[in-house]
């Protein structure tokens, strides 16, 4: 317990009735007047009001003594119903309705049969396990949510900008089909790949519990970090270059406007053609190259990469990177002819 005995909380500090004051109290984060410990016990437990509970589910520090079976569950109940992820371990008969009810129940493998097989996670050694395996989920759900973030720019929007604007627009499908495939099975696939062995981010087991009804593994956030930000950018800059280098080849912009693939008699087709194909190629090595620079910032989603080097620091490092944007890069490198269906 980090709080000093004389700070520490009892149902007497919980008010009642918040009509009998005069005026509605305020229940704020950690207890109020800045404590953040409170004691309760199995028989005052039962007296507690809706009211009491707020303020109970609002410190930092709960210890509950000497409690029922049937108060165990409540205190389960009570806890998910004010916003909490709630584990519960145990390891008796008794334990386990609230080992079921509770968002992961944990039971110790020398407990009963019965709260073996309520629980969701059975520890087969030391208590200490689970922080182990609450850093081992968190890294896992941290990882794919820096996967999905890497994937999308590339893999999905800025291949399907390309297509929407020759539907639309009439311009040259500057991605061919046979890169967009090597995009999705090569060059972003491999890199993806190495974030499964990123390390622990140091504040991983300082943060509070997600909230698994609204922080999902892809959300808002992250769907406009992807596409209104990184992938716009990433379309954008890789566009520009492609037509820019199908201009310097002789080919104007308006000549490609609304052009649906009929073009002026005085432009040889063949010229077109080599100029949109070279363009391709062109889109498709700065979506390659801008992509390291999306690796390198996905992999961090919190901490700068000052904060979590890839290579000097034992704790953060990840060789895989390197090797995977070199394997990209020597794709991207690959004779032109080679990318053009």
């Amino acid at each position: 317990m980090t709080a000093a005995p004389e700070n520490v909380h009892t149902i007497a500090n919980l008010t009642r009735d918040p009509v009998a004051q005069g005026e509605k109290l305020t229940v704020e984060s950690g207890g109020s007047n800045g404590h953040s410990t409170i004691i309760i016990t199995g028989a005052e437990l039962i007296t507690l009001s809706s009211y009491q509970w707020d303020q109970l589910c609002a410190y930092e520090e709960i210890i509950f003594a000497r409690t029922s079976p049937e108060q165990k569950l409540r205190i389960v109940r009570e806890l998910q119903a004010h916003g909490n992820c709630v584990g519960m371990t145990g390891d008796g008969v008794n334990d386990a309705p609230s080992l079921k009810a509770a968002d992961i129940g944990i039971a110790m493998g020398s407990g009963s049969d019965i709260a073996i097989e309520a629980a969701d996670m059975v520890l087969l050694e030391k208590f200490s396990a689970v922080v182990v395996a609450i850093e081992y989920g968190r890294l896992v759900f941290d990882n794919l949510k820096k996967t999905v973030v890497y994937l999308l720019p590339a893999g999905s929007f800025s291949e399907l900008w390309p297509v929407l604007l020759n539907i639309f627009f009439g311009l040259p499908q500057i991605l061919s089909s046979f890169l967009m495939i090597v995009i999705c099975t090569l060059t972003d696939c491999v890199a993806a790949t190495t974030l499964v062995f990123e390390k622990p981010e140091a504040d991983l087991l300082t943060r509070p519990p997600r909230n698994p009804k609204k922080e999902r593994l892809a959300n808002t956030k992250l769907i406009f970090q992807a596409y209104g930000f990184i992938g716009m950018i990433e379309c954008t800059t890789a566009m520009a270059m492609a037509f820019w280098s199908i201009e310097r080849a002789g080919i104007p912009f308006s000549v490609l406007w609304f052009s649906f693939g009929s073009y002026p008699p005085e432009y040889d087709p063949e010229t077109i053609n080599n100029a949109i194909n070279t363009g391709s190629s062109i889109y498709f090595v700065n979506l390659v190259i801008m992509q390291f620079f999306n690796l390198m910032c996905a992999r961090t989603r919190r901490l700068s990469i000052l904060q979590q080097p890839p290579i000097i620091r034992k704790t953060t490092r990840n060789y895989y990177l390197f090797p995977a944007m070199g394997f990209a890069l020597g794709v991207g490198k690959c004779p032109i002819d080679a990318f053009v269906c």
